[in-house]
């Protein structure tokens, strides 16, 4: 076996959430093109059709299952659903999920749960359902959940409070599962920096936000979803296999925000 083969994760078979675009897309993507037959789901199926189009280009197998991921029923059944189809489950990515920024004063007991449901509680309802599915296979280790978390679940800014919460919590589920889970399955997470996806459209079309956003990010650039799908990979593959518990930071260096949200300091 050469250093490249860990990176392989022939006739695995993977679970991606959030497929229909950005880094759920570009993860389920690198997986085909390791050797994994993939699950993809979200909302919006034509999205998803394409997405299954490149899995199956890399000669892979591609399940798509259009759901609504924030019924923590429907995300569930995803495990079965790969099960059932493929005989086998071996990864989990846990990648939908977000939370628009809002302030203080406007973040009510009902937009933190939301939050909270949207981020951590469909991860733990997919896991939940998944894991008695994957002891059933052998290649003890080499099966992985990995969740998809935000650098805001690590630093501090202005107007993230839900997000934030919402992305460290998911973190700690990754780290406590984790030792619940050993040795037969790994437990990881990604806290991810600004990546442009459809969630930054908004900056793109605004040169002094772009501009804000590259000129705060010490690499200079904003990451893009191959730079968390390779890590993603990593911590699947057998080239992670001694790592468990664990939060690898793909965010360009940054340890703040790097973009301005002008919320006001608060007034009497």
């Amino acid at each position: 076996m050469t250093i490249l083969d860990r990176f392989t994760l022939t006739d695995h078979v993977a679970v991606v959430t959030g497929a229909g675009r950005g880094i759920g897309a570009a993860t389920a993507v690198a997986f085909a093109q390791a050797g994994a037959d993939v699950v993809l789901s979200a909302r919006t199926a034509h999205q998803l059709d394409a997405v299954a189009d490149q899995v199956r280009a890399a000669g892979r197998r591609a399940l798509v299952v259009p759901a609504d991921l924030s019924d923590t029923d429907a995300v569930a059944g995803l495990a079965q659903a790969a099960y059932d189809e493929f005989g086998r489950l071996d990864t989990v990515v846990n990648n939908v999920g977000g939370t628009i920024p809002n302030a203080f004063l406007d973040t009510d007991v009902a937009y933190l749960e939301e939050a909270f449901h949207f981020n951590v509680s469909t991860a733990h309802a997919l896991s939940l359902a998944a894991v008695p599915l994957m002891l059933k296979g052998g290649d003890e280790g080499q099966k992985s959940i990995v969740n998809i978390s935000s650098m805001m679940g690590r630093a501090s800014g202005r107007g993230y409070l839900a997000y934030g919460t919402a992305k460290a919590a998911l973190a700690h589920w990754a780290r406590l599962a984790a030792t619940d889970l050993a040795p037969r399955i790994r437990v990881n997470g990604i806290f991810v920096g600004s990546v442009m996806t459809s969630a930054l459209e908004f900056v793109a079309g605004v040169p002094e936000m772009m501009e804000q956003m590259e000129t705060k990010t010490p690499l200079g650039r904003v990451g893009e979803a191959e730079d968390i799908a390779a890590a993603a990979l990593y911590l699947c593959s057998r080239a992670g296999q001694y790592v468990t518990g664990k939060m690898l930071e793909v965010d360009g260096g940054i340890q703040q925000p790097n973009l301005d949200l002008h919320l006001p300091d608060l007034t009497t």
